[in-house]
């Protein structure tokens, strides 16, 4: 479904006004926070960090205010943000987002990319859990890592969770985006052998959607298919079912001599599917996870394994194949998210301001890609005139930071 562009600004405008509605849960003092009228409103605080660039908090608030009399100070204005909680901007993302429901498909299905990115901040040393000395010579530094799912058809972010790096954990932030993904539509999960996890796979196979992750090779002593018996070729598509428990019982151990149909989970290992410790009376079943494991070549000399639940006959390997190489459509989103809508450039040295704008530029992100049927684009030799007459007309994949100067041309 296409929209407008006012369509797609209204829908961003009235989530913020609803948001605005139940201001006391997303306030740090609900019974004293924007109880009187200022200049600084809780919308007006949420809509100028939404709007800022990578100018500084003096010249970004005079540009939003477009250098009125009326134009907070960044004393006033800091004061002001400092009321409103991260889950504020969280909450707006994800109501935003699902608001714009766009249904681009690849061969019917959905694409999901899962990848995560560090994200230096200001140098903040009583914040332990992000908080780096530095090495040989380095100077300190504060780390978040933003864990991201993408939309690889729509090019838009649809979920997002920001940790802070001495306790980030990539596999559980995942499994917390899968569990609560919901979609119309067949839906396939790519991700780089960073994720790769028997429980990522159960949580993807339980919401009946599939899959497609890179694995280390058979060569690795510590991943998937090292404790599995394999073909000795460079090449190969093979179907398994896997019977994963954590009993380790005489009878059990006989069923784990055929690698490639029982398999031991350790009780330090997370699987969510089986009971860390049960008694051996216990009856608990194995866990049955449907899974196959392809081999292929992607250079002269080098290979990629990768394991999918997708079905064979209707998703060859080369299918597969070409389903994991655009995956890098989330990496790229990442350096435009990064240096083009300005994500490197904050305006704070607390990780709780740093959040909000994290949350506000990956809204920015999703606003902007989702006009670029709205531009009218004619080729008068090698001058291009845009227009914003007969917008439905055509459709123009135009430059990222055109993209940004829509933005702008808004006045959000």
């Amino acid at each position: 479904m296409s929209y407008t562009i006012p369509e797609i600004k209204s829908t961003l405008l009235n989530s913020i006004k609803n948001i605005n509605k139940v201001s006391w849960l997303f306030s740090t003092n609900p019974e004293k926070d924007f109880s009187r009228n200022r200049k600084l409103s809780f919308e007006k605080t949420m809509t100028s960090i939404l709007c800022m660039g990578g100018g500084s908090l003096t010249n970004e608030l005079m540009d939003c205010f477009s250098c009125s009399s009326d134009t907070p100070s960044t004393s006033a204005f800091v004061q002001q943000r400092a009321k409103i909680l991260p889950e504020a901007f969280e909450t707006l993302f994800r109501m935003f987002t699902d608001s714009i429901a766009a249904n681009s498909l690849y061969k019917g299905y959905r694409l999901l990319a899962v990848d995560g990115s560090d994200l230096q901040i200001p140098t903040d040393k009583n914040d332990t859990d992000s908080y780096y000395p530095g090495t040989n010579g380095q100077k300190p530094y504060n780390l978040l890592h933003l864990n991201a799912l993408y939309d690889l058809c729509v090019h838009t972010y649809v979920d997002a969770i920001v940790q802070k790096s001495h306790v980030k954990n990539e596999h559980k932030a995942f499994v917390k985006m899968v569990d609560r993904c919901t979609a119309e539509h067949p839906t396939i999960f790519i991700a780089d052998r960073g994720y790769e996890s028997y429980n990522n796979m159960a949580h993807i196979q339980e919401k009946g959607m599939n899959f497609v992750i890179r694995i280390k090779d058979f060569t690795s002593r510590n991943g998937i298919a090292s404790g599995l018996e394999l073909p000795d070729e460079d090449e190969f598509d093979m179907s398994l079912n896997l019977f994963l428990t954590r009993r380790q019982t005489n009878k059990s151990k006989e069923l784990f001599k055929n690698r490639n149909s029982h398999k031991f989970i350790a009780s330090a290992v997370t699987f969510d599917y089986l009971p860390k410790h049960c008694k051996k009376s216990a009856i608990v079943s194995p866990y049955e996870l449907r899974i196959r494991i392809l081999r292929f070549k992607i250079t002269e000399n080098t290979y990629e394994m990768v394991a999918t639940n997708l079905n064979a006959e209707q998703i060859p390997d080369e299918a597969v194949k070409k389903l994991y190489a655009m995956r890098c459509g989330i990496e790229t989103s990442f350096r435009d998210l990064k240096y083009i809508v300005g994500l490197l450039h904050f305006h704070s040295k607390k990780a709780e301001y740093i959040i909000q704008e994290i949350f506000a530029k990956i809204i920015m992100y999703n606003f902007t890609e989702l006009i670029p049927s709205l531009v009218v684009v004619r080729k008068k030799t090698k001058n291009i005139a845009i227009k914003q007459t007969f917008l439905q007309q055509y459709i123009f994949a135009e430059n990222f930071s055109l993209k940004i100067y829509l933005r702008r041309m808004l006045k959000l």
